[in-house]
């Protein structure tokens, strides 16, 4: 992945405020859930699901229980985790 990637990744992060509140979670958290995450940050389920599945998508973060229909735990890939890093202090 070149720094070039990261820096789209990270403006593709920015531009919609649903990916920068699942960052800044992923921060916090080895493991999230979409119910989680809406209830810390006082989002809708629907709205937080939405965006792990854009960053899932993106290969930004994986599902640990694909084989769940709900209560899915995702994680940063390394990827996420080099984006992550460049969002902190600027975005984060």
């Amino acid at each position: 992945m070149t720094e070039n990637s990261i820096d789209e990744m990270m403006k593709w992060v920015i531009s919609v405020d649903r990916r920068l509140i699942l960052m800044e979670s992923m921060k916090k958290h080895t493991a999230v859930r979409a119910s989680d995450i809406a209830h810390e940050t006082s989002r809708s389920t629907q709205n937080i699901s939405r965006a792990l599945k854009e960053l899932e998508e993106r290969g930004l973060i994986e599902c640990l229980t694909p084989e769940k229909t709900t209560w899915k735990k995702y994680m940063l890939t390394d990827m996420g985790k080099k984006v992550l890093e460049k969002l902190e202090g600027k975005y984060l």
